[in-house]
């Protein structure tokens, strides 16, 4: 498995990560094969969070992995969301749910925690209070957020020591604002709104990783874009790569976004064991630049 650098922590990660969402679907002998498969492959990079199936995810994985070396998996897990009442980013909150999610996974720390999603009431000082205790307690190594600016992530960078090193966002060939935008600078048109704040040039800028979910997804929530009749032109066109590679459309689709040179790290969160092999087969495929236009193209975005 090919890997690229986690922001600046040093580490050297899978260039996919494994999304443990689904995880609760599974029963304890396909949990065991997910991992396995997953492993087989080099990828041990593995993303959680404390609200997946209720934590529920977090307990099958940690049963799962029982008898593997801690040092061989990468395990990141996230927190801050109360599901239906709200975001939350207390000290007490974050020090509370990183102790929970330690206890269902069955281990004394995690390689990453973010931050789920932005919280309104937000006091940088109090996450920057809580970051320094897990770290220097041993229980969290680095940290990152989810779905946020570029100026929230300066805010809560002001009073933080350590570096943020992950941002997750939706990105996806059927949902990549972020990656248009830049390309219509000084247009008057609706792709060039800059959404985001401009996240992706931030991230970069600042060596901050961008873990795209939901590769496969158009619009929030919107349903995939493999073989939706809505992207007619879109599945023509991965398929078309996809037969001169020898590989499945999944697997183009995902080394779509692994040719961009901000060295995304994106999250598949398939249980599916024959599609989990065709995600990680894209960490191999290295597409042309006209390879990768046209298929920018056939999504239905436009060159100014």
């Amino acid at each position: 498995m090919r890997t690229i650098p986690l922001g600046k922590t040093g580490l050297n990660v899978p260039a996919v990560a494994l999304g443990c969402m689904r995880l609760s679907a599974l029963d304890e002998r396909g949990a065991d094969a997910y991992v396995k498969t997953a492993l087989d492959f080099g990828a041990n990079f593995f993303d959680h969070a404390d609200i997946y199936g209720g934590g529920v995810c977090e307990e099958i994985f940690g049963r799962a992995v029982q008898g593997i070396a801690r040092d061989k998996l990468l395990i990141q897990s996230k927190c801050g969301i109360v599901p239906g009442q709200r975001y939350d980013f207390s000290k007490e909150h974050i020090l509370r749910s990183v102790e929970a999610s330690l206890k269902r996974l069955q281990t004394d720390y995690l390689d990453v925690l973010l931050l789920h999603r932005p919280d309104a009431l937000m006091e940088p000082e109090e996450v920057a209070e809580a970051f320094c205790q897990l770290q220097a307690a041993g229980k969290v190594r680095f940290f990152g957020v989810s779905n946020q600016n570029p100026m929230q992530m300066a805010l809560l960078q002001k009073y933080l020591p350590m570096p943020l090193c992950a941002d997750q966002i939706q990105l996806s060939l059927a949902f990549c604002g972020a990656i248009a935008q830049g390309m219509h600078v000084n247009i008057e048109c609706d792709s060039a709104v800059v959404r985001d704040g401009s996240v992706l040039d931030y991230c970069r800028l600042n060596d901050i990783t961008i873990q795209p979910w939901s590769p496969f997804q158009h619009g929030m929530f919107g349903g995939p874009f493999l073989g939706s009749a809505d992207y007619r032109k879109l599945n023509a066109a991965i398929d078309k790569v996809a037969e001169g590679y020898g590989v499945s459309n999944t697997t183009i689709a995902l080394a779509w976004l692994l040719r961009h040179p901000a060295r995304f790290q994106p999250v598949v969160g398939t249980m599916n064991l024959t599609r989990l092999a065709d995600c990680l087969r894209a960490a191999d495929i290295v597409l042309s630049r006209q390879e990768w236009y046209d298929l920018y193209l056939a999504a239905g975005n436009d060159l100014p």
